[in-house]
């Protein structure tokens, strides 16, 4: 399933994605680390979110528990092709050379940056 978050439903994901299945008093106190939720808003929206199919919510218990309907690296990747299509024109290069000149590499993140060109080298002559 391909689809768009909102930036709230994406903020909802990312939380079950790091914390895995979790109530909606779970979901929007961590919501709350961050920025001021109410309960109810947070309700709604993964009550809309299950209705889309983008969450599921297991009912057996008396609380429910949500967890992602969708993996997160399918999201991700349709969310950064849509990213590279729209910002990009389409290049992913243009893209790596906009965040690597705009963003402060540590010596580590080159150092997995060149192993991932090496590799990529290697896959394209085989």
């Amino acid at each position: 399933m391909k689809f768009k978050p909102t930036e709230s439903e994406l903020e909802i994901l990312q939380v079950l994605w790091k914390h895995g299945p979790c109530s909606v008093r779970s979901v929007n106190e961590f919501l709350n680390e961050k920025r001021e939720v109410g309960y109810t808003t947070t309700l709604k929206i993964m009550q809309l979110m299950a209705e889309k199919g983008i969450l599921s919510r297991d009912t057996t218990l008396k609380t429910h528990i949500y967890s992602p309907a969708i993996p997160e690296s399918d999201t991700k990747n349709h969310m950064i092709h849509d990213f590279i299509n729209n910002a990009f024109y389409g290049s992913a290069m243009d893209m790596v050379m906009q965040v690597l000149g705009n963003a402060k590499a540590t010596p580590d993140e080159l150092q997995d940056l060149k192993k991932l060109i090496d590799d990529m080298e290697k896959q394209s002559k085989a």
